[in-house]
């Protein structure tokens, strides 16, 4: 074996919250073998959801977002492989290959690869000044574009990312248009009463904020740099930086390869184990039966997903295979706003509005079958936290007046 080959008892591929997750929940658990990460990244692990918000807004060094300090690592003897991307797996001789032409032997294999940005599948978007959101490199060159002049930004996509985005150029004194296909903001993940109210804030905020627009074409200079957008419409806006925001493709690619069954990212069954031998997945790209969401097979993009997976795995591996059952939370910072979201919302059949949006503070309750199942708190930290219990809790049907009421605490609905 070459020099540059390794073997390891656990090789976590992925270097984000949930292989960080992993590697830090193996040692908790008494893990004694040897640990190899594999990151694609150059740099530590890493915090991914400052990135679109208070890095790029430069409220936050990137030590500040690290997981660990770099000491930490070494510390407690698990080894990073950075700057390297897996390009094959052999199941049946527990090999990985790398992107240098390496080969990595494992025991036990936890897949924590999250998602590449969706490309945007239109002339032009490849010219310089066409950023995503993945990783610091790209939040770097967000950063250095700004300092190099740019003022007028497009943001395409009105989900999470999009919006983050849109508010830091806002605080940082960039003109922004946001554009989206559909009919609102966040329409795959939330209710009408929160796409309205932030619509309204975003173009309160000053973001020139486009409904049911697609983009047909990213226009250029002969320089290459990015000039402008031309919508479906044929109106042609001019920009600095374009922004792109549409969603994430699981990576997952050697997997699938090597046989594992997925077809939305990588099936995972009660402990997190792909349909391959001793390799499990977690995270963003982990396909999973969700007790939250009825048992439906589902990916989450979250923290709190990759996170709790993550001490799934390492329990399983430790010979304590605890099924995983987690209520998923997701947060997400705008301007002044912190929302904070508990449960899932999928398949709601009604809305409880608490409180008034005018106000700034609000909680929006998702219902089926008057059954509360998911709360958007927005600077409704009380609700958030008495929402989660209500939720862990198990909760039946619930006078739709008393949830509508904010004299009536959660808690007490229990």
């Amino acid at each position: 074996m070459s020099s540059t080959n390794q073997h390891a008892d656990v090789v976590i591929v992925g270097t984000g919250h949930g292989g960080a997750q992993a590697a830090i929940a193996l040692r908790q658990h008494g893990h004694e073998g040897s640990i190899l990460m594999i990151g694609r990244d150059d740099a530590p692990p890493y915090e991914r959801p400052p990135l679109s918000k208070e890095y790029l807004a430069g409220d936050k060094g990137f030590e500040r977002i690290m997981i660990r300090p770099e000491k930490f690592w070494a510390e407690k003897n698990i080894t990073l492989r950075l700057g390297a991307a897996v390009t094959g797996i052999d199941p049946a001789k527990h090999t990985l290959t790398l992107s240098d032409g390496a080969q990595v032997t494992y025991r036990k294999l936890i897949w924590s690869g999250g998602g590449d940005p969706r490309r945007l599948p239109v002339p032009g978007a490849v010219l310089p000044g066409v950023f995503y959101v993945r990783d610091k490199s790209d939040a770097d060159a967000m950063m250095q574009s700004l300092a190099d002049g740019a003022k007028r930004a497009v943001v395409i996509g009105g989900g999470y990312i999009g919006l983050e985005a849109a508010a830091v150029l806002r605080k940082l004194g960039c003109e922004v248009v946001l554009v989206e296909m559909l009919p609102r903001l966040l329409a795959r993940v939330a209710g009408e009463e929160l796409s309205t109210f932030y619509a309204e804030e975003h173009r309160r905020q000053g973001v020139d904020v486009r409904l049911s627009t697609g983009v047909h074409a990213v226009l250029g200079e002969e320089a290459g740099r990015v000039t402008g957008v031309r919508l479906d419409n044929g109106e042609e806006v001019a920009c600095d930086m374009v922004i792109v925001g549409i969603g994430v493709v699981p990576a997952v690619a050697p997997l699938i390869a090597a046989g594992a069954a997925g077809s939305n990212g990588v099936d995972v069954d009660f402990c997190c184990r792909t349909t391959l031998d001793d390799i499990y997945a977690i995270g963003d790209c982990a396909a999973h039966a969700n007790d939250f969401a009825d048992g439906a097979v589902i990916r989450l993009e979250s923290v709190q997903n990759a996170h709790d997976m993550a001490n799934t795995v390492a329990k399983a591996i430790m010979g304590e295979k605890e099924p995983y059952h987690a209520l998923p939370w997701f947060w997400s910072n705008q301007y002044d706003l912190k929302l904070q979201t508990a449960g899932l919302s999928l398949g709601f059949d009604a809305t409880v509005l608490r409180g008034d949006p005018e106000t700034r503070k609000f909680t929006v309750v998702y219902l089926k079958d008057s059954k509360p199942i998911a709360f958007d708190c927005v600077g409704t930290m009380k609700d958030y936290v008495q929402a989660r219990k209500l939720l862990e809790s198990g909760a039946g049907r619930i006078d739709p007046a008393l949830l509508a009421d904010p004299d009536v605490a959660i808690k007490d609905l229990m």
